[in-house]
């Protein structure tokens, strides 16, 4: 019954999504920041048990999660009441400014809960008031997770791209985006190609190109659409980075020297991949046998 009142009714169902998007924009930006933190605290506390060295600095020991402490500005330490919260809203309510001292608040965070939301509803337009659609937003969101993090700590978590992996898997056992052999062939042809490449790289110029979190990332994606679509995420994903890459070199003037993540191309190459692969490999196809 509800499923057919969404379908009579999409609006309805597409605005929920675009909310939802924007609530679960407004907890990426908290795992954005927060986790790299967690792990490097956790790795330090790993590292002076290891190494019998003397215990961890104060703040190290300090309960420090994605939920304890409350967010605060970081100028003045105000705590962000629930009104001040609120994703968009409070953004364009605050001007973009500490409630308490006045300092420029990151246009990022507005940009992750819009990103997110737009995503979002994209996803639902593409799939419908179906499992696919939620089983397509937690990739998603996790793929908008592990591009910030990219962008920002040149890492990509375990902690997030190991369990969606394995979700992908489980998820091939019901045919959600890929059959169970596909989807085992996806992740091991996905990890192995980056993987390949980047050994091949370093052998010739002794330099590293990318990091083995590039491999588990498109090893991820080949678990959650299956082989046949890791030629045109790689493709895409090349592409995509060669575009931006230059236009980051020529209109931002970046050092070209300064590595640039490739985790948020292969992210949105498997996004892109995730609702047209299949239009994209017919296309290409289509080229080939003219």
């Amino acid at each position: 019954m509800l499923g057919g009142l969404l379908e009579s009714a999409p609006e309805f169902f597409l605005t929920g999504v675009g909310v939802l998007g924007l609530m679960v924009g407004s907890f990426l930006n908290v795992v954005i920041h927060r986790l790299p933190i967690m792990l490097e605290r956790a790795w330090r506390r790993e590292c002076q048990m290891l190494l019998a060295l003397e215990p961890a600095a104060e703040a190290d020991n300090v309960v420090y999660n994605l939920m304890t402490p409350r967010s605060r500005c970081p100028n003045c330490a105000k705590p962000i009441g629930a009104l001040e919260n609120l994703p968009l809203v409070s953004y364009v309510w605050l001007r973009g400014r500490c409630s308490g001292c006045g300092t420029r608040i990151s246009p990022r965070y507005p940009f992750v809960e819009l990103l997110t939301a737009l995503l979002s509803i994209a996803v639902a337009w593409q799939f419908g008031p179906t499992w696919q659609t939620g089983a397509a937003l937690l990739l998603t969101w996790s793929l908008i997770a592990l591009s910030f993090i990219d962008l920002d700590r040149q890492l990509l978590p375990d902690a997030i791209t190991l369990p969606v992996l394995w979700i992908g898997l489980l998820l091939s056992l019901f045919d959600m985006f890929a059959d169970s052999a596909s989807s085992i062939l996806g992740a091991v042809f996905g990890y192995l190609s980056l993987w390949s490449v980047y050994h091949l790289f370093k052998l010739v110029t002794g330099k590293e190109g990318m990091g083995y979190g590039d491999f588990k990332l498109l090893a991820l994606l080949g678990a959650w659409l299956g082989w046949g679509k890791l030629p045109a995420m790689i493709l895409l994903s090349s592409v995509v980075g060669a575009i931006i890459g230059i236009a980051m070199i020529l209109l931002m003037r970046r050092d070209h020297r300064v590595p640039i993540p490739f985790g948020p191309y292969l992210a949105i190459a498997g996004w892109i991949a995730l609702l047209w692969g299949d239009a994209i490999n017919t296309a290409y196809l289509g080229l080939v046998n003219i």
